[in-house]
């Protein structure tokens, strides 16, 4: 069983780091902010303000496909359970 979680999480890892290169991609070719933030970003001498909102958003967007995963493995790891109650 823990090497299913070990592998389970290496595998969103990697899916993670994969998508990393496409996500900034993303950002070079849509920069979608509203106008003030987008303002106040643009009037900064360094980009670090910007890097980091950039990447709350992208924290954001995991959140819920990190909550809906763990929603399906405990449905899964019941339905598990169940199957092997009934054949013993």
């Amino acid at each position: 069983m823990n090497k299913k979680i070990v592998y389970v999480v290496f595998v969103f890892l990697m899916i993670l780091a994969l998508t990393e290169p496409v996500l900034n991609a993303a950002e070079a070719a849509y920069p979608a902010q509203c106008a003030m933030c987008r303002a106040v970003l643009e009037s900064e001498a360094d980009n670090s303000t910007a890097k980091g909102i950039n990447n709350g958003i992208k924290y954001l967007m995991v959140i819920p496909y990190i909550l809906v995963g763990g929603v399906f493995f405990f449905i899964w790891r019941s339905k598990k359970k169940e199957r092997a109650a009934v054949e013993e």
